[in-house]
This record gives structure tokens, C-alpha cells and sequence, in this order.
């Protein structure tokens, strides 16, 4: 594992994107396994003000998302297909028919996970995934549990979760309590991955998942053993 230390949160977003937009030079036709939340936010900005510039080209590039919550339409500003398309999709030139996630709004979960299975099959292996990291460990919505889970699965999310998205809606009553999400599996299969962590508050669960043993408990564990892993992390976070 690569360790990048950054100064601040914009220092790691500027150190993040440098290496995905790398990987888009490098290979224009990329696969790119994206992630949501509040960390990848400055990484997306950055990308998109690196387009606007006329440094990247995302016209060839396919991307594919770690997870979507279930229940939600994809007009609704919490979905995380809304995320993408407001924070970088309609912000580059990428096709918006190489860009998948998981279908929220498929009440079938059986039909849900194997639909998404049968596309990330379909483009082939993940050049870089992008993965940010929960306050339990969590990457993805692959939350603590007994077995580390193989393929895109429906996950109950666990409360520590809930309560951490709660910022995001109105109402803690409003999160959805159920996601779809890639597996371990899915995820370890890709070339590389780029995990980007910010905040004092993350400290604790680096020094468990990357430093500690390797356990479902801590699903993040599970990276010590792929061969390419570069973290980026702020002071803070490798405090």
C-alpha cells in the first residue's frame, strides 16, 4: 500500500484527482469505479475544472458505481445517481450511456444485484477504483458483518450509517435503510484502488483497517491484500 499524505482536505482532493486524471491520459478508454459522498466531492470538482481547461477527455471513459440506495428515484437529490450527474457527470463530456449504477428504483433486489452483476461484467475489469472509507469501515455499502460478500448484494445499513447520512436529508425517518452495492469481490478484482479519507474522525478506522487485522468487521481490512492500493489521506485522518 501507497500512503500519500496531504496537508488538508483540498491538498488530498488535488493528490487524488491528479492520479484518476493520470489514468485518463494514460488510457483514455478507462474503466472507472466512482464513489459518493462528501470526501470525493473536491476530487470531482477538481476533475471537472481540469475538463473545463481542456486537460482530460472523459468522451471514451466508462464508470461504474459503487452503490445506490434502494427505493429511490433517480430524480431524487439523495440518490447517488443524482450525485454523479449534478457533481461530475453534466460537468465533462462523458457519455452519459457508459455511466451505470445501480437501479434504485428496482423493487426486485435479486433482479437489481444480478442486472448490475451482468453490466460490470460486461466492461470488463475496473482500472481504478475509487473508494472512500465509513466510520465502521465500510467501503462501498459493504457494512461489518461475518463474511466478507462476494457480488453486488442489497445490504441493510447498519445504524452508525444511517446516522452518518443523516446530514444529507430532512429527517433521520428519510434515509433508506436499505442499499445496493458492489461486493469485495468486485471491488478487489479492479487493477488498482485509490482510497481517499479526510478528518480527525477517520482516524481511529484507518489505524484498524489498514494497520489492524483482517476481519469482515472491518470490511476495509480486506485491502491489505490486493497488490495496488494507494490511500490518500489528510494529516488529520493518519493522525
Amino acid at each position: 500500500m501507497k500512503i500519500y499524505k496531504a496537508k488538508d482536505y483540498n491538498d488530498m482532493s488535488r493528490k487524488a484527482a491528479n492520479i484518476i486524471s493520470a489514468q485518463v491520459i494514460l488510457k483514455p478508454d478507462s474503466v472507472l469505479g466512482l464513489a459518493t459522498g462528501s470526501t470525493p466531492l473536491g476530487l470531482y470538482r477538481q476533475l471537472a475544472e481540469w475538463y473545463e481547461k481542456g486537460d482530460l477527455d472523459f468522451s471514451q471513459v466508462t464508470t461504474v458505481n459503487l452503490d445506490e440506495y434502494k427505493g429511490l428515484t433517480k430524480e431524487n437529490p439523495q440518490s447517488y445517481y443524482y450525485f454523479m450527474h449534478e457533481n461530475l457527470f453534466k460537468k465533462v463530456n462523458i457519455d452519459a450511456g457508459r455511466t451505470f449504477l445501480p437501479d434504485g428504483t428496482e423493487a426486485d433486489s435479486s433482479k437489481a444485484c444480478e442486472d448490475y452483476n451482468q453490466i460490470l461484467h460486461s466492461v470488463g475489469r475496473v482500472d481504478i477504483q475509487l473508494l472512500g472509507l465509513g466510520h465502521n469501515g465500510h467501503i462501498g455499502f459493504n457494512e461489518p458483518g461475518s463474511v466478507f460478500e462476494k457480488e453486488t448484494h442489497c445490504v441493510r445499513l447498519a445504524d452508525q450509517t444511517i446516522k452518518a447520512n443523516r446530514r444529507f436529508f430532512a429527517t433521520e425517518e428519510e434515509v433508506p435503510r436499505e442499499a445496493y452495492t458492489m461486493g469485495i469481490k468486485t471491488i478487489m478484482s479492479a487493477r488498482r484502488i485509490l482510497i481517499v479519507v479526510s478528518g480527525a474522525d477517520k482516524a481511529d478506522i484507518v489505524k484498524k483497517a489498514f494497520f489492524g487485522p483482517i476481519t469482515p468487521q472491518v470490511p476495509a481490512s480486506i485491502l491489505q491484500l490486493h497488490p495496488d492500493v494507494t490511500l490518500v489521506a489528510d494529516e488529520a485522518a493518519l493522525a
